[in-house]
C-alpha cells in the first residue's frame, strides 16, 4: 500500500505541478554546425535558498547575477531561478528547452514572469511505530494544530503513518481529510519495561531494527516519489520521538544500577569493559542507524526536500520508576533519539523541533521557511556518475546578508532498495 501511496504522489504531483527535466543546451560545433550528442541521466539539480537580512528578514530583490553556487568548489551556470514570496511563485529564468530533434522545428516557449501559484507540498509522516500509546492524544492534537496554522489554500497535502494507524492519503487540497485522520492515529511502540521483556536476537532487542527499517523504507520511497517535482520546496512534517537501535543496553544486559543487582553478571561485565569486541552489537546498531538516516537524507537533498523533526515528547524529564529504567540509561536514550531527529532535520535544510511544547510557534517558523525562498536550478558539470555526492555551496554577493541552504545532494543509487522484511524469530539470550 506504501508504495501505491508514493506512485500516487508522482503521478498527482507530475501531472499538476511538474515536467521532465529538459536537457541541457548543446554547444554548436565548430563551423556553425550543431552535432547530435547523446548524454545519460542529466537532470537539472535544484536547490532551495533562504536569505536573510543582518535583521533575520528575508530579501525578496535578489537577482540570478547575486547568487554563485559552488559544486564541490566548482562554480555552476544557473539555468532556472524562481523565487517564493509569500506563497506566491516568480519563475524568474526557465531553464533551457530539450534540443530538437533534426528537420524539427519547436515554437519558441514562452517564459510565465508569474505563475501565481501559492500551494506547497506537503507531507505529514506520523511515525506510530515508534512513539509509544500513552502519547496518542498529543500527537493527534499536533495534526490538527498542523491544519491549523501550518496549511494555507492551495497546499497539496499527503499523509501516511509507518504503522497501525494505516493512514494513507494521496495528495489532496482538501485538508478536512487530514484533520479528520487524526482520530485514527495510534502509537504502538513498546515501553522501557516491555524492551526488557523482549526476548534478544543477534540485531538486538525483539523487532526494534525491524520497526526503525520500516519507516525509513517509508520515508525512503515518499521522499524518492517528489524528484518529478520542480521548482517547489517540498516539506516533510516528520513527527516521531527518534531512533536507537540499541536501547537501554546496560539495563538489557542486568548492568545498571536498578538491573545488576538481580542479572548482572561481575565477570562478564569485566570481559566487556576491558575487550571492545564484546561491545559491537552497540557499534553495529550506531551504524546501521547512520547508514539510514545518511541515505535518507541524501535522497531528500537529491529531490530537494527538507525534513522538518517534530518530537511528540516535548520537554522530556526523568522517567517512570515503573519503567526500570536508570536515569543515566535514559538520559543517554533521550540524547541519542533527539540527536538523530536533529541530524535528520540539519541534514535537508529543516527544522529540528525538540525539548519543545510549543509547537504552535515552530509551526509559525517552519510556515515563514516554506513561503519565501528561491529556487536555483543548474546542470551539473562534473559527469562522473561514480561521484556520487557532491557538496553544494551558495553565496550571495550582497554584504550583511547570510543564507541558509543545503549542504550537499547525490546522484540516483541504481537498482532498487530491497523490500524490509519481518525479523527472524528471536531467542533468549
Amino acid at each position: 500500500m506504501r508504495a501505491v501511496l508514493a506512485l500516487a504522489l508522482a503521478c498527482t504531483l507530475g501531472a499538476a505541478l511538474a515536467a521532465q527535466s529538459p536537457s541541457p543546451p548543446q554547444a554548436p560545433a565548430p563551423g556553425g554546425v550543431q552535432q547530435p550528442t547523446f548524454r545519460a541521466d542529466i537532470t537539472l539539480v535544484t536547490t532551495d535558498a533562504i536569505p536573510r537580512d543582518k535583521d533575520g528578514r528575508f530579501v525578496a530583490d535578489l537577482t540570478k547575477d547575486d547568487f554563485t553556487v559552488l559544486e564541490d568548489g566548482v562554480a555552476q551556470r544557473i539555468e532556472s531561478f524562481v523565487m517564493v514570496h509569500g506563497g506566491r511563485s516568480f519563475n524568474l529564468l526557465a531553464p533551457p528547452p530539450p534540443s530538437a530533434p533534426e528537420g524539427i522545428v519547436l515554437p519558441p516557449t514562452r517564459r510565465p514572469a508569474d505563475t501565481g501559484e501559492s500551494g506547497r507540498i506537503l507531507i505529514i509522516f506520523v511515525d506510530d511505530l515508534h512513539f509509544q500509546a500513552e502519547y496518542t492524544p498529543h500527537v493527534r492534537r499536533i495534526v490538527q494544530q498542523i491544519v491549523d496554522t501550518l496549511l494555507h489554500e492551495g497546499d497539496l497535502v499527503a499523509m501516511v503513518s509507518s504503522g497501525p494507524s494505516a493512514i494513507e492519503i494521496d495528495p489532496t487540497l482538501d485538508h478536512k481529510l487530514i484533520a479528520s485522520a487524526a482520530t485514527r492515529i495510534r502509537g504502538s511502540a513498546p515501553t522501557a519495561a516491555e524492551i526488557f521483556q523482549m526476548l534478544e536476537s543477534p540485531s538486538g532487542p525483539g523487532d526494534i531494527r525491524f520497526r526503525a527499517q520500516v519507516a525509513f523504507q517509508t520515508m525512503y520511497n515518499l521522499v524518492s516519489s517528489l524528484d518529478q517535482v520542480r521548482n517547489r520546496r517540498k516539506a516533510v512534517i516528520y513527527i516521531s520521538p527518534g531512533y536507537d537501535l540499541d536501547p537501554f543496553a546496560e539495563g538489557r544486559k542486568g548492568k545498571d544500577r536498578i538491573m545488576g543487582g538481580r542479572f548482572g553478571d561481575p565477570m562478564k561485565e569485566l570481559i566487556d569493559e576491558e575487550n571492545p569486541y564484546f561491545r559491537m552489537s552497540a557499534i553495529r546498531a550506531d551504524a546501521d542507524l547512520y547508514l539510514l538516516m545518511k541515505e535518507l537524507t541524501l535522497t531528500a537533498n537529491r529531490t530537494n526536500t527538507s525534513l522538518f523533526t517534530i518530537d511528540p515528547r516535548g520537554l522530556s524529564g526523568v522517567v517512570d520508576a515503573g519503567q526500570y529504567v536508570d536515569q543515566s540509561e535514559w538520559r543517554t536514550y533521550l540524547q541519542k533519539t533527539t540527536s538523530s531527529l536533529r541530524y535528520l532535520a540539519e541534514e535537508t535544510g529543516g527544522i529540528a523541533v525538540v525539548n519543545d511544547n510549543d509547537h504552535e510557534a515552530a509551526f509559525k517558523r517552519i510556515d515563514a521557511e516554506t513561503s519565501d525562498y528561491y529556487v536555483l536550478g543548474y546542470y551539473s558539470s562534473n559527469p562522473d556518475p561514480t561521484k556520487r555526492v557532491r557538496e553544494i555551496e551558495i553565496k550571495v554577493n550582497r554584504p550583511d546578508v547570510t543564507v541558509a541552504a543545503r549542504k550537499d545532494y547525490s546522484l540516483k543509487t541504481p537498482g532498487t532498495p530491497p523490500k524490509v522484511k519481518a525479523p527472524s524469530p528471536a531467542r533468549k539470550q
